[in-house]
């Protein structure tokens, strides 16, 4: 395996904190997400000519996150790439999929039907794949829609994928296979719901960020907001334990399903991003 060449494209400085980028619904197979957009904005470099690359990327988020998990990205990935971030359904601004059901395979389906969408939008880079970037869930799903369209991937990045483990914590393990018994998830979703968004944020940085005090403190403002009017959504905590539920029921697939089978199928350029903290 080869070390991937590092882009000669210079980075904008970000000298304030970024508001999230405005969005629409776009339809999906049994219904819409939310896909907000950041516009290419062209090389940092005074002078530079119209022939700047100028490409297409898509960004997944991770189990309950949302589309402006990728705001300051995106912002600086703009100099090279017209950017499209997802809310998956039940997550951000997207409702619920049909029939409520929650599965990897439906997460799958919204992204391939949004890169159909941004493939086909009118514009510089229109008919060409997609540079697509994924986080934790939204890695696992990143790598299955790749797997299954590669014609719409350009490149894959996988930032921390929730690629399925099997050797994990005896503690977290039984907790996980509890979601998979009848009835728990619905005892996970009022547990869920009695967690004070404050408190949901902070147990999320913690968890997330090798050094939580480096977030802004905008950006948890931010979040705070957000988790505020998620709970307001009727469907916010079943999306959540239901995900959870079908990340877990990934893991159990053999043959073609498995994300390491699929993973070993992928031709197009990967990068895999993680942390050490």
């Amino acid at each position: 395996m080869s070390e991937a060449a590092l882009s000669p494209t210079p980075l904008p400085v970000l000298g304030s904190v970024v508001p999230p980028w405005p969005g629409v619904g776009v339809p999906v197979r049994g219904g819409e997400v939310f896909v907000r957009r950041t516009p290419w904005r062209g090389p940092v470099e005074d002078g530079a000519g119209a022939d700047a690359p100028r490409e297409r990327a898509l960004y997944v988020h991770g189990l309950g996150g949302a589309s402006t998990n990728w705001t300051d990205l995106a912002a600086l990935l703009a100099v090279r790439f017209d950017g499209w971030a997802v809310d998956l359904p039940g997550f951000g601004r997207s409702g619920p999929p049909a029939r409520g059901r929650y599965s990897i395979r439906g997460h799958v389906r919204a992204v391939v039907d949004v890169l159909e969408h941004v493939v086909a939008e009118p514009g510089p880079g229109q008919g060409h794949p997609v540079h697509l970037v994924g986080n934790s869930l939204g890695g696992l799903v990143s790598l299955l829609a790749a797997a299954l369209r590669p014609d719409l991937v350009a490149t894959l990045t996988l930032v921390s994928p929730a690629m399925p483990v099997y050797r994990v914590p005896p503690a977290f393990s039984r907790a996980l296979l509890l979601l998979l018994v009848p009835g728990v998830p619905a005892l996970a979703e009022r547990r869920l719901a009695a967690v004070p968004p404050d408190e949901n944020v902070r147990s999320m940085v913690r968890m997330c960020f090798g050094d939580p005090a480096a977030v802004p403190r905008e950006r948890l403002e931010q979040a705070v907001r957000e988790m505020h009017e998620r709970a307001q959504q009727p469907w916010a905590d079943r999306a959540l334990a239901r995900s959870m539920r079908g990340l877990i029921t990934s893991y159990l697939r053999l043959g073609p399903a498995n994300a390491w089978r699929a993973a070993r199928g992928l031709r197009m350029p990967v990068l895999v991003v993680w942390g050490g903290r």
